[in-house]
């Protein structure tokens, strides 16, 4: 017998609209973005948030943003000929040396434009991404902490380990002078100043202040950085054809 509209038997069929809506809860739940890399867009946004997860496995309730799940990412914007200019979104505490400057390396020899946008933090190993990226933007309440390398764990007191970190350390001052306008000198300045932290050695620098001392193009938000993105997407494309910018 066949039933009549609006029946029990059609309202249990799931729509075409819930579906999508399931699906795009389930990419929030498990990649925190709503969708992957695909052709739906010329642009990739690449989010990274809470705490760069390196080498080891942090307790599950920090909020993590993992090397291992970025790095593929990247290869298959990168891959992807539909893919046109990415973005990085920041907002870091920082986190493994070698995991950040893996993705801040990887950012900086993309192919394609690159923007890096900082919202709320960009700290500590957080900082060499940010200016890995062809322009870097940062919002005007968003800092950026400056910082010596740190170890924690069992660490032990013999002079090769003070040599391990003065290298690693200075791995990290060589990439951000190379990358952005800051000078060694006022980078390293910043690094160690004393008294502004209460327990630790360095500085906090805010929005303008990032653009005033070479760390950071411009103060801007979401809008600066896709207007950027595209006018760089259009440039390379006048380039590649051989045109002239008008």
């Amino acid at each position: 017998m066949a039933s009549a509209p609006g029946s029990k038997e059609q309202e249990q069929e799931p729509g075409t609209e819930e579906v999508k809506k399931n699906a795009v809860l389930e990419n929030i739940q498990q990649l925190g973005q709503t969708n992957t890399v695909s052709g739906e867009s010329n642009i990739f946004c690449l989010t990274i948030i809470g705490q760069i997860e390196g080498h080891i496995v942090l307790p599950p309730q920090n909020k993590t943003t993992k090397y291992e799940h970025l790095i593929p990412q990247l290869v298959a914007a990168e891959q992807n000929s539909k893919i046109e200019g990415v973005m990085i979104i920041l907002n870091t505490v920082g986190g493994d040396v070698e995991a950040g400057l893996a993705i801040a390396e990887m950012v900086a020899t993309l192919s394609k434009p690159t923007i890096a946008l900082v919202l709320g933090g960009g700290h500590s190993i957080g900082v060499p991404i940010a200016v890995s990226a062809d322009y870097s933007i940062i919002a005007e309440t968003a800092t950026m902490t400056i910082h010596p390398i740190r170890m924690n764990g069992l660490v032990i007191g013999v002079p090769q380990t003070f040599e391990y970190l003065d290298k690693m350390q200075e791995r990290v001052v060589r990439f951000v002078t190379k990358h952005s306008n800051v000078t060694e000198e006022k980078f390293k300045e910043l690094m160690f100043k004393t008294g502004e932290l209460t327990r630790d050695i360095g500085t906090t620098v805010i929005g303008i202040d990032a653009v005033k001392y070479g760390l950071i193009n411009q103060v801007g938000g979401i809008g600066d950085a896709i207007r950027e993105l595209n006018s760089r997407i259009e440039a390379k494309k006048v380039a590649n054809s051989g045109g002239l910018v008008q």
